[in-house]
């Protein structure tokens, strides 16, 4: 079973959320997707800067979902 993961951008400010953010990669198991969820979230958050994310108040969600191969192998055939 693979995964894929998904980051989403959020504010409190004004209680919307962009994306989300979907990673071209593709993860063994759950265990190697949550790490790096967790991983390029704070990655995230250093770009985005203190002075932004205490402005509008920023948070990051992510997610890892079973990638469903059927589907994709539907997709390209």
């Amino acid at each position: 079973m693979k995964y894929f993961l998904t980051i989403t951008l959020c504010s409190l400010v004004d209680g919307t959320c962009i994306g989300p953010h979907t990673f071209p990669n593709y993860y063994p198991d759950l265990y190697n997707c949550q790490i790096d969820g967790y991983q390029k979230s704070v990655e995230k958050i250093k770009e985005i800067g203190s002075d932004d994310i205490n402005q509008y108040k920023i948070y990051t969600k992510f997610s890892c979902k079973i990638l469903n191969e059927t589907w994709l192998l539907n997709l390209y055939y």
